[in-house]
Formats: C-alpha cells, structure tokens, sequence
C-alpha cells in the first residue's frame, strides 16, 4: 500500500474521531464555553484534539457514578448507617439562613452537637492528626490527595504502622493523579504492616486509562469514628512552610468531633467502596461532643453528582450573604454563574473580597485569574494578593456567622471535575475564629491594582487572554 493511501486512511479515521468527539462534547460537555473550545480544537487540530479529549474532554465520571450508587446500596442500608441517616437534631435548618440549599445538593444534612475547632496551618494540622491517630484504638481512616515520600510523609506512616501494630484496622486512600511520583517503596511501607491501601483509580484497568482528568482531591481523616479531620492540606514537606520554592505555605483545616464526624466518615466509605470494593465495619451511631453544640454539615461534591454540585454549593454560598463575603482561594478561575453571583452580590452591597496568592503554582489558572479578577473589580469586588507566601487555603467567611472550610478550589475543575468535600459551620464562635485568621492574611497582601494588569506588556496580556479561553478545560 502507497504512503499516500495510509495517510489518506489516517486523515480519515481521525476527522472521524473528531466528528464523534465533537458530537458527544456537543451532547454531552455541561458549558457551551467548553464545547466551543472542544469543536474548535478537534476540526482544527484533530491529530492531538481527539486523543486528548478521551483522557479530558468528559464531564460525568460513569465508572464513579455506577461505583457510589453500588456503595449507597451497599452501605446506606446498613441498619447502623440507616440510623444516622435518619439522625435529626432540634431542625437546625433555619440557622443556615440562606444555606439551608445545601442539604438538597447533597450531604448528609446539617446537624447539632458538633465541636469544629480551625486548625490555621500544616503544623497545626498534623499534630492533631498524629495525636487522633495515637490514641485510636479502632480504626483510622486517612484519605489525601497527595502523599509525599518526604519527612511528613515518613512521619505519617510511622504512625499509622505504630497504629497497625497495636491492632488498629488502618486504611489509606490516595489518588493515582496527585500520586504519580510517590514511590511504590512508600506504599509497600504501609502495606507490610498490615495498613490497608488503595488507590483511587486503580480498579479501572481500561476504561480508567481515558478518566485521568477526574480526580480524587478529599483529604479526610477519621478516627474511631469520634474524630475527623478535613481541609486543604496534603502530605508533604511543602505543607510545612519548607518548599524551597514557595517558602511559608498558607492553608487551612479543620477538627471535627460530632455527628459531623459520620457525614465524613460517609464519603471516606463511599470513595473507598469505589477503590477497594470493601465495606468497611465503621462506628455509625452519631454522638454529640461534650465540648460544642455548632450546627454544621458535610458537602461532598463531584462530578458523579446528576447536577453540578460544586458550582451550586458556591452559588449558594454567595446568593446567602447579606453584609459581608469573604473568598480564600488558590485558583479565582469561576464559571459564568459564580461570577454572576459575585458582582450581583457586590453589586446588592455586600462586601466582597477575594483573596489569591501572588505567587503561581499552575501558571495557566494563575494566568487566567487576572482576566477574572479586572472583571470582578468592575462591580466594585476586591481583590488582594497574599505575599506572605504560598496561599493554599480554601475558606469562605459569610456575615458574621457561616463559614466554610474544605477542598474546593474557585475553579472549573472543583466546580465540574474533581471529587471535593467542604465542611459548612453555621455558628458565630467559628466564624469569628475563620475571621480573625483571614484579617491576618489580609495584613500579609497587597490589594491588586489597575497596575498588575494594565501596565504588563502585550505578550503578558496575551497569555491572560488565551488562559481565559481555556478557563473551561483547566
């Protein structure tokens, strides 16, 4: 056969992958923005366009969705977990003012009794975590994105092989993506001790090859089911403040006693089921804590939801706030309907700030982030720069009593492509304490000016602009 011919052959089957692609975005993609973006580069570039579609371009993880409804049925007809599913305390609803929505996009609902207690950085953070882990007597459940085979990633399997060898039941969930240079030696450490570990993405063999794009990004620990812990920390040194390349690292977690902890406890079983194909025998029955009766509620999200959860969840967010709302976030990369939010509510008198790091980790998302920022600072919302470091927290202050609290980035991909979990505390003592944490970053960044744009060369403004197109596809 002439080389022509099999180019001809090779044109042809491409243009047609590129017809079917362009037909499933076309039916299947949740945002025009992206659907364009898709058509175009997969008629103009398919060669590239149409492999890269398959591992990115879907919105709806069916393996996962199948997956967590097996573990649904599987574990919410538990006789234990039916119970506190049905757990409803003093109808703590009302005190949600705005975001009593957030039950109906998913979770476990809002409950009383809880004692949330903010843990303000990575050393914070892990103490409470080594010292849930060393009185557990059993079970731990430990869930990150990120593993690191560094001193904190050592340090962490010490203790939970220490935990193994006392004869606690240990399980480890981490995700294939955010631990693809984590060494299998790291792993094996674990697994020789009897620590149970899984990895989020394993069990898909073929079809899991073209899901690369979704991602397990949960960090959730959990202790004997009477502690649990969530937030924006992962494993690593960097965590610490000791990046060589980002210096001090800004980030933010809670720790969870209460009902609260079986809502976590909930989506860490519900991932692993997926994972490992295991229901695990956990502690279900709700306990109030003895120290703190805050109203609060867990929020899973991802994209096995039917809607759009983690978009909404902000939305809702910001639709609720009457004086005040203030945004912590690595990435200021929102959809057209949390954008429409914000400067409603800025526009409604609410005082918006948003705050973002002034260093770039992911130069694209950092890139379109001006674009989005000289947008938002035309109806009047704020925006700062922290310089203190690397700004890593996702936190969400509104008015003077809720406040949020989790994994979620202001970003499409924790809108529509990864698997988040966001902690809700609707009480007046937590929001202070979120307050008073943000008002000192505050003192640690520079408001963004006409400058930071304006004043950049064209080059500079073209590479904002083209991020700005690929906001959809980041």
């Amino acid at each position: 056969m002439e080389s022509s011919t099999i180019f001809f052959w090779f044109d042809v089957v491409f243009y047609i992958g590129a017809v079917g692609c362009g037909l499933h975005s076309l039916m299947a993609n949740r945002t025009a923005q992206g659907t364009l973006a898709w058509m175009l580069a997969l008629f103009a570039l398919p060669y590239a366009a149409v492999p890269l579609y398959f591992v990115f371009g879907r919105r709806h993880f069916g393996a996962y969705a199948s997956g967590l409804k097996r573990a649904q049925e599987r574990v919410r007809t538990k006789a234990e977990v039916e119970r506190f599913l049905a757990y409803e305390p003093e109808s703590p609803r009302h005190a949600a003012r705005g975001l009593e929505v957030a039950e109906d996009i998913g979770g476990a609902g809002y409950t009383t009794g809880n004692c949330v207690t903010l843990l303000q950085d990575g050393y914070e953070t892990f103490e409470a975590i080594f010292e849930a882990i060393d009185r557990a007597e059993a079970y731990v459940l430990v869930q990150f994105y990120i593993f690191r085979d560094d001193d904190l990633g050592r340090r962490l399997r010490d203790r939970m092989v220490a935990a193994a060898g006392r004869g606690v039941r240990c399980c480890l969930l981490y995700d294939e993506i955010g631990c693809f240079t984590t060494p299998r030696s790291y792993w094996a450490g674990f697994t020789k001790a009897g620590v149970k570990v899984s990895a989020f993405g394993a069990r898909r063999p073929l079809r899991g090859r073209f899901e690369l794009n979704f991602r397990n990004h949960r960090k959730i620990v959990v202790c004997d089911g009477n502690v649990a812990f969530v937030g924006g920390n992962n494993v690593g040194d960097e965590y610490l403040g000791e990046s060589k390349r980002f210096g001090a690292w800004r980030d933010a977690h809670v720790r969870i006693e209460g009902p609260l902890v079986q809502a976590a406890q909930l989506a860490f079983q519900q991932d692993w089921e997926f994972a490992a194909g295991e229901v695990l025998p956990l502690e279900w029955q709700a306990q109030r804590a003895e120290n703190g009766n805050q109203i609060a509620m867990i929020l899973p999200t991802g994209p096995a939801d039917n809607l759009e959860t983690g978009s909404l969840m902000f939305v809702a967010a910001i639709n609720s706030a009457q004086k005040r709302l203030w945004i912590v976030s690595p990435y200021f990369v929102p959809d057209q309907a949390v954008m429409s939010a914000l400067k409603l509510a800025s526009l409604r008198g609410v005082e918006v700030r948003v705050m973002v790091p002034d260093k770039p980790d992911h130069l694209a998302v950092w890139l379109a982030g001006f674009d989005f920022i000289e947008e938002a600072e035309r109806a009047g919302i704020e925006a700062y720069r922290y310089t203190g470091g690397f700004l890593h927290q996702k936190a969400v202050l509104i008015d003077h009593d809720i406040a949020m609290i989790g994994t979620a980035n202001m970003d499409n991909r924790s809108f529509r492509l990864n698997f988040e979990v966001t902690v809700i505390v609707a009480d007046e003592g937590f929001a202070a304490c979120v307050e008073d944490m943000i008002e000192k970053d505050f003192e640690k960044a520079r408001e963004h000016v006409e400058t930071d744009y304006q004043q950049r060369s064209v080059l500079f403004k073209l590479a904002v602009r083209g991020a700005r197109l690929l906001a959809p596809v980041l």
